[in-house]
């Protein structure tokens, strides 16, 4: 990381950044390319810092294939977007808070996970509970995201 001073390092700036994007996006491989795609999650920030996601899909797609084939994925997010105004050009800037790393990818099977999932999707997504029957589990797959590494930048505005 080139800019330390932005670093975020404390929990609390972590979940800030969490609570405020309102889409993650996921790079999943696709033979030499990459597949990028914007999409809600839901998240459990631990307190030893283990971040998992979750997201959800139609029972098929390229998504799930490039998934099934290999789950190794990057995500970036990003929010607080706003223009820092200077007196000289040199003294613009941009206000932001962000946040990417890398992990696994797997499709969730089982039901109770599935359940709890979106449970925790759609209660990051609303700030309301819902409770998921197995029916409601079928129409849907869910993909957990085991969160290896992360970092996280953010810079407030402010004036020159």
């Amino acid at each position: 990381m080139n800019r330390r001073d932005l670093e975020i390092t404390k929990q609390e700036d972590f979940r800030y950044v969490l609570e405020h994007c309102h889409s993650i996006n996921v790079g999943m491989h696709d033979g030499e390319d990459i597949y990028i795609l914007p999409m809600n999650y839901g998240y459990v920030l631990e307190e030893d810092k283990k971040l998992t996601f979750y997201i959800h899909s139609g029972k098929r797609g390229k998504k799930l294939e490039l998934l099934r084939a290999n789950g190794r994925i990057s995500f970036e997010m990003d929010c607080d977007h706003q223009l820092i105004e200077g007196e000289k050009p040199c003294q613009y800037g941009y206000a932001y808070a962000s946040m990417m790393g890398k992990g696994n990818a797997v499709i969730v099977e089982d039901v109770q996970e599935k359940q709890k999932a979106l449970s925790i999707l759609m209660s990051c997504l609303t700030g309301k509970e819902f409770e998921f029957t197995e029916k409601l589990t079928t129409i849907v797959e869910i993909i957990r995201i085991d969160v290896e590494e992360y970092t996280g930048k953010r810079r407030l505005a402010k004036r020159f």
